[in-house]
């Protein structure tokens, strides 16, 4: 192992040979004859199962190469962050069917949706909102549905969840209405993504996801999600591996079908195991492992990366601090481009807007100490020092009022007191629920135009009636 790094130069390189030839042998199973007669045009060969493709190293690393180093990735606030090799981390929320408020533990409804989407558009940590379930929508409808609540309730940009082809199409005219004049192209401000159906398998609805969204530059999340010991060998280094391949293979049919498409590898959704219960962990410190190997093996290939800050935990608890912290550090010190799962907990089956807001205080902490401080003659300050002098203060001097909102960070939730002078609203959880309440009962001005949000409700139900 280098210093600093989890896999050396000849480990990734290992990693890398062992996913292409996975590639090459056994190949990838295509649940899509349109997409499959497409591969094989591009120079894909037939596999030894039905609907086998073996994808040769050739082809692999032609269509890899198409795929661009960085992208932009835009929000309705008119933001553009670039995601890209060494950029710094970008956070988004996750998808998840229940919520969990001051109220208990429900399924998510249509108003349930839009509140996390308000609250989650005034914390300044985090720049994109993902798609979830909606209990009252139809499930081919849930993610149009979804993706409307979400765009009239925060200008962050959007990650579509997807849930059927028709579903795919509907996001799509959703985005031009809200991409406006520049077009999706120039202005994207949603994206999209599917994880394969582990091992070495894409299903006909992430090919029909794919399908339907090429041609517009948007940017497409492309997950391996294997589980070690389940889907995936029990070794992390073999679950690295099959892996790398599922995305790569994921990544190559992307660039088929649109040449040049942003794509992002997204090695750190990968679980593990524990064998003593059969519980899929997404907390664990091997998630961690594997995310900043993810991060390792995007940057090796010369692609932007993805992960997500999970918990295990039902709770807003010590041991969801405990392991959100952990992921949020490592995933952004290894630079993973994107790391959703902001306001998850119960691994990612609920979503929470307390925990959103929790989070956002674990993610400007994170921001603080990466940032490291700036050591030089200015910072320094020796005349300050010798200024004061012997036996004196700093609390009153000029270079203190001028300078402390910089040097010291200000959290807006953790209990800086004493605690004889503390109220029973003086926890970390009792703010962030206090938070939450104050955002909601807010004024807001509306993020659409009368005129969008006609137009998605038009789309939203004309996608609904072909059904």
């Amino acid at each position: 192992m280098q210093e600093g790094m989890l896999l050396s130069s000849a480990e990734l390189e290992l990693l890398s040979r062992a996913a292409k030839n996975l590639l090459e042998d056994p190949g990838v199973k295509v649940e899509d004859d349109a997409v499959a007669r497409e591969l094989l045009a591009s120079g894909a060969k037939p596999g030894h199962q039905s609907s086998v493709l073996r994808l040769p190293l050739p082809m692999v690393e032609e269509f890899l190469a198409l795929a661009p180093r960085s992208f932009a990735l835009a929000d309705r606030s008119r933001a553009r962050r670039e995601v890209g090799l060494d950029s710094p981390s970008l956070f988004w929320t996750g998808a998840a069917l229940f919520m969990r408020d001051r109220l208990g533990i429900r399924p998510i409804h249509r108003q349930d949706l839009a509140d996390f989407a308000r609250v989650v558009d005034r914390l300044e940590q985090v720049h994109g909102i993902v798609g979830t379930n909606v209990e009252e929508a139809l499930p081919p409808h849930r993610d149009f549905a979804g993706f409307r609540i979400m765009a009239e309730n925060t200008s962050k940009h959007l990650r579509a969840l997807s849930f059927s082809t028709k579903g795919g199409e509907a996001m799509v005219e959703m985005g031009k209405v809200l991409a406006g004049s520049e077009g999706l192209a120039n202005n994207p401000i949603f994206s999209v993504g599917f994880t394969a159906h582990g091992p070495l398998r894409w299903t006909s609805s992430a090919l029909g996801l794919f399908k339907v969204t090429a041609g517009y530059r948007i940017p497409c999340m492309v997950n391996g999600e294997p589980m070690a010991g389940a889907s995936a060998p029990v070794t992390l280094a073999g679950t690295a591996a099959l892996g790398t391949a599922e995305i790569l293979s994921g990544i190559v049919i992307n660039q088929v079908l649109e040449p040049g498409r942003p794509c992002i590898f997204n090695l750190g959704f990968a679980h593990v195991m524990d064998m003593r219960n059969g519980f899929a962990v997404t907390g664990g410190p091997e998630n961690a492992l594997l995310a900043v190997a993810g991060a390792q093996l995007a940057r090796y290939f010369g692609l932007p990366s993805a992960s997500w800050m999970c918990t295990d935990s039902l709770l807003c608890d010590g041991q969801n601090t405990m392991e959100k912290t952990l992921a949020a550090v490592t995933h952004a010190q290894a630079r993973v481009g994107l790391i959703w799962g902001v306001g998850t907990v119960e691994s990612e089956k609920v979503i929470s807007p307390i925990q959103a807001v929790i989070d956002n205080e674990i993610l400007g902490m994170t921001r603080k100490f990466l940032k490291g401080f700036k050591v030089d003659e200015e910072s320094i300050v020796l005349d300050e020092i010798r200024r004061v002098g012997i036996t004196g203060s700093f609390l009153d001097s000029p270079h203190t009022l001028a300078h402390f909102r910089g040097a010291i960070f200000e959290p807006h939730l953790s209990v800086r007191m004493q605690g004889s002078l503390a109220g029973s609203r003086d926890t970390l959880l009792a703010r962030a629920e206090d938070r939450v309440e104050e955002i909601l009962a807010a004024e807001r001005m509306p993020i659409l135009s009368q005129e969008q949000s006609k137009e998605l409700v038009r789309i939203e139900n004309s996608y609904k009636a072909l059904e």
